[in-house]
């Protein structure tokens, strides 16, 4: 993780210090040229009437001209100022958000609701920081120079203004009172709509086979209803208090006038400071009035913003490698790896330990739910072991910076994910950089390039949403040259023949034997055996324990003299502290297309 990444919220907004001194200048600056329009007023009524000087009235209009127009460019230059701090913050934390939500699924976090929430709520921090939010709040403490004003125009006039600028902010605690909870527990039902909506949207073509369709979205119209339901009781909170603050802010203008007249016919004031008293008390009760009409924005902004605070906390950013090691070239070991699905205690992996060379594979067989998936996710370090180590060249896999550990793993895991792009893009795993010669050079390793030239545009075909252009053989077989690009040193494949035909199988069995014969580590979890041609050792696992490992043969003529245990694809019932499963949520490995390795005939046409 690049050292630019923010590493907490206080870090942000010391770096935006000086803009928030630069705005709040600004603000003094606009606030005492909104003087001008109440002081001209006043000028006009008092002195231009009773003199009919026209070049009095001419030279104060002139003035005022010039007031308002800097007034605009400075209101500008700060709305300008504030949208820029909105960017710049969505800049600095939007590479750290992402990480952290990614993070959150790899370490098992679950939330209520989509996994989004947290680029939600920065969105909310940026359209609240540019909008007219922040000029309101910063305007309110002017309200005193306002009233400084209006005492040296009489004090009566002053307090009529205290008192109801005291009430418009009692009416503002309120808002945020009565608006609160309503937010938080809209925010929860909004982050779950969208993720029905989104899991309805992602599995229809299952939900219309199998007549899913209508009560799905029964389901959504009901969060639906509970959404509707607490956004109409946040909105009517907010819009009855609102409400009563228009009223009284009208109310207010209304008995302002009525005190400036009983002094005018008392003969304690001029006909001017009436309309410039008015004019005086309305521009100090307009932050207020802007401050309860922002205040749900603020306060999604508020909780936004303690949300991100929490998470960070949570979810530090990656420490950079001081030493960079070199690539890995000689071995892989497992050293006594325990290992849990993410955010669980409930092992799927207990005490594996072996170690595999250069130019070895490795082939991974066993039951369902026997730890088969857990292991990948393991050796590719997607989640770390609960205890133990797993180890490239002897160095464990935290000691290399987790993109260029990246860049030494081939992984294709069992479902197989292909991102919306080109096909050369999958198979260059995105590289900006793209190079041409390694994407063909993948492409032919796995067997697919003739496949992929007699696609509609060749390399440039456009996969689709999830690879939803391609069929479910052209997604793994593309995917195993994604694995292989670059030539990386570890290739894990899991279940990787599971919609293969022959002839991809057979592309399999030769993309194995390249791994090794350019002194490569390949490891493949199967079912069907046809993918252990080329294996040089096997593992055979049972409830997350290793029970046999060796050579190929050994091993499978081992497994093969237990059929009681292994043909019929049973195993024990698990321990109580150990309920084992191959899924990271604890499930069973439903990807396998047969019941157990057992069932099928091994390389050799001997039944295991």
């Amino acid at each position: 993780m690049s050292t630019t990444i923010i590493t907490g919220t206080r870090a942000v907004v010391s770096r935006f210090r000086n803009a928030f001194w630069a705005v709040a200048l600004l603000s003094a600056v606009l606030n005492v040229l909104m003087l001008g329009g109440s002081i001209y007023m006043m000028m006009v009524y008092d002195s231009v009437l009773p003199s009919h000087s026209l070049p009095t009235l001419f030279g104060l209009f002139v003035m005022i001209v010039i007031v308002y127009i800097f007034q605009a460019l400075f209101d500008r230059m700060r709305q300008r100022m504030l949208s820029d701090i909105g960017e710049t913050l969505d800049r600095e934390l939007a590479p750290h958000v992402q990480y952290v939500m990614s993070e959150t699924v790899l370490r098992g976090g679950r939330r209520a609701g989509d996994g989004l929430i947290a680029m939600r709520d920065l969105d909310s921090v940026r359209s609240w920081l540019s909008g007219s939010g922040p000029a309101a709040l910063i305007d309110l403490p002017w309200i005193l120079l306002f009233l400084i004003v209006v005492a040296f125009l009489h004090p009566l006039l002053m307090v009529t203004t205290l008192v109801g600028a005291i009430i418009m902010l009692g009416l503002t605690w309120l808002t945020d009172a009565t608006t609160r909870k309503p937010m938080q527990k809209l925010s929860q039902i909004v982050s779950i709509r969208n993720e029905l909506a989104e899991n309805n949207l992602r599995h229809v073509e299952m939900l219309v086979a199998l007549g899913m369709r209508q009560r799905m979205q029964d389901r959504w119209a009901q969060v639906n209803r509970y959404y509707l339901s607490a956004n109409a009781h946040l909105s009517n909170s907010s819009g009855t208090i609102g409400g009563i603050s228009k009223t009284f802010r009208m109310l207010l203008q209304s008995i302002l006038l009525t005190v400036g007249a009983l002094l005018v016919l008392d003969g304690k004031a001029s006909g001017g400071i009436i309309f410039a008293g008015n004019m005086l008390c309305g521009r100090a009760l307009a932050p207020i009035d802007s401050a309860i009409a922002q205040w749900r924005s603020f306060a999604a902004a508020r909780s936004g913003w303690a949300r991100l605070q929490l998470l960070f906390e949570k979810v530090p950013p990656a420490e950079e490698a001081g030493v960079i090691l070199p690539p890995p070239t000689k071995s892989l070991a497992l050293q006594q790896v325990f290992a849990a699905p993410q955010g669980t205690q409930t092992l799927t992996l207990s005490g594996i330990n072996f170690t595999l060379k250069a130019g070895e594979a490795l082939g991974v067989i066993g039951p369902s739910a026997s730890g088969k998936t857990t292991l990948a996710r393991v050796m590719t370090g997607v989640w770390q072991p609960v205890r133990g180590a797993v180890r490239l060249d002897g160095a464990t896999l935290d000691q290399w910076d987790r993109e260029r550990l990246g860049s030494f793993i081939g992984y294709l895991p069992q479902s197989v994910e292909l991102m919306e792009g080109t096909v050369a893009e999958n198979i260059a795993r995105f590289d900006p950089d793209l190079d041409s010669t390694k994407v063909i050079a993948a492409a032919r390793a796995a067997g697919v390039h003739e496949l992929i030239i007699r696609l509609p545009n060749g390399y440039e075909t456009d996969v689709g949403s999830e690879g939803a252009g391609l069929s479910a053989g052209q997604r793994q077989r593309i995917g195993l040259a994604r694995a292989l690009y670059d030539d990386p040193f570890l290739v894990v494949l899991d279940e990787p023949n599971s919609n293969l035909d022959g002839d991809g199988e057979a592309a399999l069995g030769h993309a194995i034997a390249g791994v090794r014969a350019r002194g490569g580590i390949a490891v493949v979890i199967a079912h069907r055996p046809s993918a252990l041609a080329q294996v040089s050792h096997v593992l055979f696992m049972r409830e997350g324990r290793a029970e046999q490992f060796g050579l190929r043969d050994e091993v499978l003529r081992a497994v093969s003299r237990q059929p009681e245990r292994v043909t019929n694809g049973k195993t024990p019932a698990p321990k109580p502290d150990e309920t084992l499963a191959a899924t990271g949520d604890g499930k069973p490995d439903e990807s396998a297309k047969d019941p157990a390795l057992n069932n099928e005939n091994d390389v050799n046409g001997q039944e295991v």
